[in-house]
């Protein structure tokens, strides 16, 4: 090659929706003539960008395959002037697979079949896609409309770029990078690639970023290239959340990156770079994307609930705030929705995206957003009712407040003339904390029905864990924003979103203790009492649905810790398990929720368990002997 090889490069992301496909499109060629404006030679879009990645058992069918492909060929015109990979699902010899499409000025060049497939976690890609399993090898597909064949496999492809110089493209996409040792990488060396590409749609998790980042660029210098990586961005589904992370690479030096979880449809990020000469690349500025744990969380939900609202077609959101931990969290969330919606996209804007209709009669932009109701009952307190109405007030949204004993009563009464006597603490325990939460459910669905707006339901992971929750009561709702992360992390998060967020209101539910309040006053009940420290039912968590420890070896693996005391300890194991297990029927209920941590408790994304078992007998016999 020739000196003064200096190409612009760039990566998109874009905020899809599975089969919105003019949608999709619009966002594609919003992208492409961006990059193109501004001088990009070469841009890489996210995978399966064409008709979104959460398609689920849409892949199944064949004319899912058909409608992308078409929408493939009528952005071809759109490619005038510019080398562009889209992401898309190609059907080929009765194989369904996970590709790109590399185009270069209005012409395909060919495509790359995705070589390893996630399967773990969230993903379930061998559902619905085979892995190409020929490494260095592709045949040729044939597209009728176009009336040609093109290469189609694990293909490598000859691009002439800045003043006809010839350059070697190679993909990896989103798996197949993480597959060190097997990764197509290693051959795409031997085969000379400068440059390699990579659409992904690669799910948000705490401290992601940072893993992927050290991956893409450490890959840049071992496998002596230029990388280019491009994800998704939003909440596409429902459930998953892709921060949107564009990064560029040179032979060990990271190039450019760019604000992660943005509210804004599309962004774009290129730079200069030297195929030969990574001292004569530029290397723009780089966000500090995320100093903590905190700002991931504020971030990740935030988007997810602003996304899940304007594609749901919603009219903001209905929250029962009782003023404790759980639905302080979400409120926060969705005035942090609003403030860094308005602060990144305009008040006009971001009003108009959102699709909810604006009152002239709120003065406060959140109240058009977020309707709080307090029900409280003779069991409520004082200090839950003033750390609600404090916090809803403090932050601009509607608030209500009603008492729901005469329903309680009303309710109560009619199955206490059926059964011929009375209901009592002492005996009916559970059935009077239960009816005062499900008592709840109607009323505030229809405060949601009325505003056509998503009812937002609070429950977290620990309670997720032990079915700590009324069904049809507090697990009533439309969106469940907090399901994936524990209580111990929402309580400790709210002590740091009112000291770094200004929310002074949360003083008054940063110094309650959690609880249900659904017995009576005096008993004093608290969460932690009904169950376990949190810190403890945490470490038991992490070893028996993360790792997959049977109770004893829970047992062995923490009695060494010092949590508590260890016949105190076997108690807390034992409960866990008898509740983890007799709660997975709540748990395949509980609505949809975001994946944010390296786990969850959903049957549906992450963790499957039997709704029938024998609710570990014998392993909780065999903890009980051990000393």
């Amino acid at each position: 090659m020739q000196k003064n090889q200096k190409i612009r490069i760039g990566g998109a992301t874009l905020n899809q929706t599975p089969i919105d496909w003019e949608g999709n499109k619009q966002r594609i060629i919003y992208a492409i003539e961006y990059a193109r404006m501004n001088g990009v030679e070469l841009v890489a879009l996210p995978e399966m960008c064409i008709c979104g990645y959460g398609c689920e058992d849409l892949f199944l069918s064949d004319w899912l395959y058909e409608t992308a492909l078409e929408k493939l060929l009528e952005l071809l015109p759109f490619c005038y002037d510019i080398s562009v990979c889209l992401g898309l699902p190609i059907l080929y010899n009765n194989k369904r697979y996970n590709c790109t499409c590399l185009i270069q000025n209005t012409e395909i060049q060919g495509f790359y079949a995705k070589q390893f497939l996630a399967n773990d976690g969230i993903f379930y890609e061998t559902r619905w896609f085979s892995a190409w399993d020929k490494k260095g090898e592709f045949e040729y597909l044939e597209i009728q409309k176009l009336n040609q064949k093109f290469v189609f496999g694990d293909a490598i492809f000859n691009l002439k770029l800045n003043h006809n110089h010839t350059y070697k493209i190679g993909f990896e996409i989103c798996e197949d990078a993480w597959r060190s040792n097997v990764r197509p990488a290693f051959l795409h060396q031997k085969r000379g690639v400068d440059i390699i590409i990579n659409p992904s749609a690669s799910n948000f998790e705490f401290g992601k970023t940072k893993r992927r980042e050290d991956l893409i660029v450490s890959s840049s210098e071992q496998f002596n290239c230029i990388y280019i990586y491009a994800n998704l961005l939003g909440n596409e589904a429902g459930k998953v959340i892709f921060d949107g992370e564009i990064i560029l690479a040179q032979k060990g030096i990271l190039l450019a990156k760019n604000q992660l979880l943005s509210f804004q449809e599309f962004n774009v990020v290129f730079t200069d770079v030297d195929v030969k000469n990574k001292e004569n690349s530029a290397i723009i500025n780089k966000p500090n994307v995320f100093d903590s744990k905190e700002i991931e969380f504020r971030d990740a939900v935030s988007l997810a609930l602003f996304d899940y609202m304007r594609k749901s077609k919603s009219q903001g959101f209905v929250l029962s705030l009782s003023g404790g931990a759980d639905s302080c969290c979400c409120a926060i969330m969705v005035s942090e929705m609003v403030k860094k919606g308005v602060l990144e996209l305009g008040n006009e804007y971001f009003n108009k995206k959102s699709g909810v209709k604006i009152s002239n009669e709120n003065q406060n932009i959140l109240a058009n957003y977020l309707i709080t109701a307090y029900q409280g009952t003779e069991n409520s307190s004082a200090d839950t009712l003033l750390s609600a109405k404090a916090l809803a007030d403090s932050i601009g949204a509607v608030f209500c407040d009603w008492k729901i004993d005469d329903t309680i009563e009303i309710n109560t009464q009619i199955i206490e003339n059926q059964i011929n006597r009375n209901l009592t603490w002492q005996s009916d325990d559970l059935t009077l904390q239960n009816i005062q939460a499900r008592v709840r459910s109607p009323l505030i669905w229809m405060l949601a029905n009325i505003k056509n707006a998503l009812l937002i339901t609070t429950s977290n992971r620990s309670e997720g864990d032990v079915g700590y929750c009324t069904m049809d009561g507090d697990t009533s709702g439309s969106i469940s924003p907090i399901a994936g992360v524990d209580k111990s992390y929402i309580k400790n998060w709210l002590v740091w979103a009112e000291k770094n967020l200004n929310y002074t209101a949360l003083q008054y539910v940063n110094q309650l203790q959690p609880t249900a309040e659904l017995r009576p006053l005096e008993t004093h009940q608290t969460d932690e009492k009904d169950l376990m420290p949190y810190s403890v039912l945490n470490e038991i968590e992490l070893l028996s649905i993360r790792k997959w420890k049977s109770p004893s070896e829970v047992y062995l693996l923490l009695k060494d810790e010092q949590l508590v005391e260890n016949q105190l300890l076997k108690q807390y194991i034992k409960k866990f398990f008898q509740l983890w297990a007799r709660s997975q029927w709540k748990r395949e209920r509980f609505a949809p929720a975001f994946h944010l941590d390296l786990h969850n408790v959903d049957p549906r994304s992450w963790c499957r368990f039997p709704i029938l078992s024998g609710g570990f007998e014998d392993e909780l016999k065999k903890l009980d002997k051990l000393v």
